[in-house]
């Protein structure tokens, strides 16, 4: 029936993995939880308690593989034919979370299905604010909005799918840092004429990282994404940063934005780690990060 995929990486996945089995057993289901630790230096004495649930493993990989990665061995070793694929750092939002699910694959509802990501309603800490606003108005979108793109409004941090379907449709293993990950994954079903299916099952995303830690990682994503622009990987209409690039580069303005980018940055970084960050500055801080990417080689022969 279900084999239920959780990549591990610094974060105690215990308690959702014993949430998760509760589900399980009371809903008397063949299941399986795999849990894969990506070489963590943090929690792994926790983990291991996941040892001590029935049907459910906590495995350590020796190196680093990346999330992909990490999510296609999960996917090698599952025994089911239906996987639920969830981050670490996020838990179900209601009792009935695995019960909704097993009722879309009875129903033939589809192939994939996203239950949806929400945050706490309580305001973190400063320190921690731009993850969460950023996630509350970016990611925390009802069933209408997403099936107004649904392939584009999926993420696959709270993922249903059948094996299938993942097997011959695997996650990139060129990308092993963090970002976009989940772009490649979703655009290449599309391009297969796999229709993700949006219900109203979330799970909370929970592990707010500090703004400083989300801007380092946002800066990997941007990086990772240029890559897979340059080796054309996607389509530029699978991303929102890339088709305002595309806007700026018929309008030769690359260059300008790049180099205006250089000379905020410390500025826009300031706002954006305050109490109130602003979400049209963190797009700037993108487009810009992206632009200067893009345009580095022009700067580079200036240098020299």
């Amino acid at each position: 029936m279900l084999s239920i995929l959780i990549p591990v990486y610094d974060y105690n996945a215990f308690p959702l993995a014993a949430e998760l089995h509760q589900q399980c057993v009371a809903l008397h289901i063949p299941f399986e939880i795999l849990c894969q630790d990506d070489a963590s230096t943090t929690c792994i004495t926790e983990n291991q308690a996941i040892n001590t649930l029935e049907k459910s493993t906590f495995s350590s990989n020796v190196f680093n593989l990346g999330r992909g990665r990490n999510c296609n061995a999960l996917a090698e070793k599952a025994t089911y034919d239906w996987l639920l694929i969830l981050d670490c750092d996020t838990f179900p939002k209601n009792a009935d979370f695995i019960k909704n699910y097993l009722q879309f694959i009875q129903n033939q509802s589809g192939t994939v299905a996203f239950g949806g990501i929400v945050y706490q309603p309580e305001r973190p800490t400063e320190e921690n604010v731009l993850r969460w606003v950023y996630g509350t108005a970016r990611e925390s979108l009802s069933v209408e909005k997403r099936n107004a793109n649904p392939n584009g409004n999926a993420l696959t941090s709270n993922l249903l799918i059948k094996k299938n379907v993942f097997i011959s449709n695997p996650f990139e293993e060129s990308i092993t840092q963090y970002g976009y990950e989940d772009l490649v994954f979703l655009s290449d079903l599309k391009k297969k004429g796999v229709v993700v299916k949006h219900i109203d099952n979330a799970t909370y995303h929970l592990g707010l990282e500090s703004s400083k830690q989300f801007l380092k990682k946002t800066k990997t994503a941007i990086e990772n994404l240029a890559f897979l622009h340059d080796s054309k990987s996607i389509e530029t209409t699978d991303s929102k940063l890339i088709s305002a690039y595309s806007v700026l580069k018929k309008l030769r303005l690359v260059r300008i934005v790049a180099w205006f980018f250089e000379k905020t940055e410390a500025t826009i970084t300031s706002n954006l780690v305050s109490g109130q960050p602003s979400l049209l500055v963190f797009d700037v801080y993108k487009l810009g990060y992206f632009c200067k990417i893009k345009a580095s080689p022009y700067f580079d022969k200036l240098q020299k």
